[in-house]
């Protein structure tokens, strides 16, 4: 059974940082392209952030340009989402997921998800 396992979720003020990671076990990341997804009470579940197999390619949603940047370390199986200048309106639970069809923000990109973090960022 392949395994994604989200960290670094908390409480944080406006203005503040996290950086959320996402290890995987029983498989290796190196072939799989990473997405990062968040889902508020009530909402659907939006793309935030991926990175392609590589590493060469990156997106992000409108919103959290500029403020997230993503990035991965294929030796340490990991990949990580910064989190800078958060907002209230950045609370959700977070979800990274991996897929073999490179970088994209929907959920049908990926195959595989972890069960997330929960981000609170109060104002």
């Amino acid at each position: 059974q392949l395994q994604l396992v989200e960290s670094g979720g908390g409480l944080v003020q406006s203005g503040g940082s996290l950086r959320l990671s996402c290890a995987a076990s029983r498989f290796t990341l190196d072939y799989y392209g990473i997405g990062w997804f968040r889902q508020a009470p009530g909402k659907e579940r939006e793309g935030v952030s991926c990175i392609s197999s590589s590493g060469g390619s990156t997106n992000y949603a409108d919103s959290v340009k500029g403020r997230f940047t993503i990035s991965r370390d294929n030796a340490k199986n990991t990949v990580y989402l910064q989190m800078n200048s958060l907002k209230p309106e950045d609370t959700a639970i977070y979800y990274c997921a991996a897929g073999r069809t490179g970088c994209g923000l929907k959920t049908y990109h990926y195959d595989y998800w972890g069960q997330g973090t929960q981000v609170t960022v109060s104002s």
